[in-house]
């Protein structure tokens, strides 16, 4: 049977086995929920730029003060290679920063703005639950150059 990866695949057992994209739509809403418990407000989800090799911000979110908060969210089910703080490398953070680059350019006025990091260690479905770990200003735009 042919499935496309944006589908979802059965196992042997019959049951569907949960995609790359349905578990990081998972870590998203599991960011998302976290943020807003401390008073954050979504302004964007998966904003991505135009055309290829460009960059995407998986939340785009606002402080109460008014500050705009681009968050990227790194999902791990296990630490055997560094967890998902290890999986932000420095090329990540240039896409994120040219993606929120390209974000303030349509606002037409730059307001005060940083780059959040949310971490998720652990599976989100497992008994246990998963260890969510938010970094404010885990990065700077100096990254990109």
């Amino acid at each position: 049977m042919w499935t496309s990866r944006k589908q979802t695949a059965p196992t042997r057992g019959g049951a569907a086995k949960q995609t790359s994209k349905d578990q990081g739509d998972a870590a998203e809403d599991a960011a998302l929920a976290h943020l807003r418990c401390h008073g954050l407000a979504l302004v964007q989800r998966n904003f991505r730029t135009p055309g290829r090799g460009g960059g995407e911000v998986d939340l785009i979110m606002r402080e109460p003060d008014g500050t705009l908060v681009f968050v990227e969210v790194r999902q791990r089910a296990s630490q055997r290679q560094g967890g998902a703080g290890a999986s932000i490398t420095g090329a990540k953070q240039r896409r994120i920063v040219f993606a929120a680059r390209h974000f303030l350019l349509r606002l037409g006025s730059e307001p005060a703005c940083r780059f959040d990091v949310v971490l998720i260690d652990g599976a989100l479905d497992a008994p246990a639950p998963a260890c969510i770990e938010w970094l404010r200003a885990a990065f700077d735009a100096s990254v990109a150059g």
